[in-house]
């Protein structure tokens, strides 16, 4: 058993110094993962990856009835918890009271944007709680392809999947939700 897995076992079990000594085995890797995801966001960002590993470590060891039964387990709740977050920021953006989807933009460093917009992340999210009710485990594929930047090889281990299952699910999650959020339009 790893470390980091028997750190989340006393943590499980209430002992208050486990979170200290777990986040420093975790942090890095928790940082690369925001980071990627983070670079898949448009450019001009107010969030940062530092921030957003910061919430969702608040959010994992501060939950009450939170169990991990194992390293592989906390990473995806973690990758779901950063998703959560970036989601809940794209709809608070996107409310008329924070100027519905309107940004504040400075002439003299006006770029082409890029990167994903708040619609389409929102768009995302909902299609793909859809899918996770029809096909759980095509929409934790999805999860750790689409929030978390993995690769197919990365997304195989992750999952106890071949590389080719995670192919053929993630070009049919892909159909699937492209076809969803279309017919919501």
């Amino acid at each position: 058993m790893s470390d980091v897995t028997q750190l989340l076992h006393a943590l499980d079990a209430g002992d208050p110094k486990a979170a200290n000594q777990l986040l420093p085995l975790v942090y890095e890797e928790l940082r690369q993962v925001a980071a990627i995801r983070m670079a898949q966001e448009k450019p001009g960002q107010t969030l940062q990856a530092t921030a957003l590993v910061h919430e969702a470590w608040l959010r994992l060891v501060g939950a009450e009835e939170q169990r991990w039964d194992s390293r592989r387990h906390f990473f995806a709740a973690a990758a779901e918890s950063m998703r959560r977050i970036l989601v809940e920021k794209a709809r608070r953006r996107l409310r008329v009271r924070h100027g519905g989807g309107l940004e504040r933009v400075d002439l003299d460093e006006v770029e082409i944007p890029g990167g994903v917009r708040e619609e389409q992340l929102v768009a995302v999210d909902e299609a793909l709680a859809e899918l996770e009710r029809e096909d759980p485990k095509k929409a934790e594929l999805v999860k750790l392809r689409y929030f978390v930047g993995l690769t197919n090889r990365e997304t195989a281990e992750a999952l106890g999947l071949s590389e080719a299952t995670v192919e053929r699910h993630w070009s049919f999650a892909k159909a699937w939700l492209f076809s969803q959020i279309r017919s919501s339009r």
